[in-house]
């Protein structure tokens, strides 16, 4: 046992006092084993013979609400992540048509694809890598960012398809 500090070295050390409730004592009683930490504790993980690997099954978190396949798993992984890979190439698509030298139908089909992932977040029971937060949230996520997109490319100059009337006088006091 250490000393106290300030203690006198050649003294006998005084009677262990007792912990705070809820944590171990540093040194075992006489006559009783060592405690062991608990599973997932810094202690746990750090003793001789531990491993750093990941426990296969992991008991103290919930798995993600789309971690589900679209598909049975004897089917090879493209298929069975389908939704995205779906939203991803529309994207892409929107992406080479901008590229192209027509944004406002390339911004369209971006837009229309962020409203397709928020369309198959909601009716499909798993979407694979597709749902990343809750079901709510990736809709709402999707949903919004897919309406933003695609309402900017109807108001796109020149020869705007939609008229709104405040954005002119909003824009004309932003950009002076």
């Amino acid at each position: 046992m250490r000393a106290e500090p300030g203690a006198d070295p050649g003294a006998e050390p005084a009677a262990a006092a007792t912990p705070p409730a809820g944590t171990a004592a540093a040194t075992p009683a006489p006559g009783r084993p060592a405690p062991t930490p608990a599973a997932g504790s810094k202690a746990a993980e750090a003793g001789p013979g531990r491993s750093r690997r990941f426990p296969s099954v992991t008991r103290d978190t919930a798995r993600p609400e789309g971690s589900g396949r679209a598909v049975p798993g004897a089917v090879s992984t493209p298929v069975r992540q389908w939704p995205m890979l779906a939203v991803l190439t529309a994207t892409a698509v929107g992406l080479l048509v901008t590229a192209l030298g027509q944004p406002r139908a390339g911004c369209l089909v971006m837009g229309v694809a962020l409203i397709l992932a928020a369309v198959l977040r909601r009716l499909l029971p798993s979407v694979g890598m597709l749902a990343v937060r809750s079901r709510f949230t990736d809709m709402v996520t999707y949903g919004l960012l897919g309406l933003v997109i695609t309402l900017l490319a109807l108001v796109m100059e020149p020869n705007p398809l939609l008229e709104i009337p405040f954005l002119e006088s909003a824009v004309r006091f932003t950009v002076r």
